[in-house]
Order: structure tokens, then sequence, then C-alpha cells
């Protein structure tokens, strides 16, 4: 079941002068960085109220958010929803006919099971699920 959009994922060629805007001009409040290794990729979370943005900045050249923004530039790249059951999830979307990026999850920023759908099957907008790490 999905429970909540958990963030907006915004994809950025430099994470500093992405900072200083999201956080030192919209006022956001900034709650740290993080490399997610796997996926090549530097995470700045920033919150506004109970919403939170995670800008995504390319470790390497080989990374999906280095593709990204060569293809389109810097933007939203994703639309992350928390779900309570990632593989139920997962499955259902299957049955209903849904492209899936990754058909078990994986671990993505802040020890989250994470798995993305493709853009084809949502209207063109990435959908990430997202489930909890609760230990």
């Amino acid at each position: 079941m999905i429970e909540k959009v958990d963030h907006i994922g915004i994809a950025v060629s430099n994470l500093d002068e992405a900072l200083a805007v999201y956080r030192d001009t919209l006022g956001l409040t900034f709650c740290g960085t993080e490399v997610v290794a796997e996926q090549k990729v530097r995470v700045a979370k920033l919150k506004g109220g109970e919403d939170t943005i995670e800008l995504l900045e390319p470790t390497g050249p080989d990374s999906p958010i280095a593709k990204f923004l060569a293809k389109r530039g810097p933007g939203i790249h994703h639309l992350c929803l928390a779900v309570d059951d990632i593989e139920q999830t997962l499955e259902r979307f299957k049955a209903k006919g849904m492209r899936l990026i990754d058909e078990s999850p994986r671990i993505g920023a802040g020890g989250c099971r994470i798995a993305f759908v493709h853009p084809q099957s949502t209207g063109g907008v990435l959908i990430e699920l997202s489930e909890k790490n609760e230990s």
C-alpha cells in the first residue's frame, strides 16, 4: 500500500551550487548528505515542513544521474512513494502490466529498500518506491 509521497528527487550537476539555492535562498532545512555508491550518486536531503527534497549529484560519468543530466539537463528526476511492503507493491504493479526497472528491491539512501518503475508505465514520470528500514 502506498503511504505517502516520500520525496521529490532533483538531478543537479553541482550539489554545492544547488544547496546555495535550496538551503540558503529558499530556506529549506538541510538534513545532510550521503553517498550511495551503488547508484553512483551523492544525495543531499532537505526538508520544507513535512516535505522532503533530495538533490542528486552524479559521482561519475557512468552514473544514471549523469546520463539524465546529459540528456535532459538539471531538474526533477523522480517522484518517490513510500510503501509499506515493497515486494507486494512490485508484484501488484507487475500483475497490472507496469514496466519495472527493478523487479526486486535494492538499498538506497538512508538504508531504505527501493525500486524504480519505468516512466513508460506512469505517463512519463520515473517513480521510486521506498520502504523504510525499521532496524
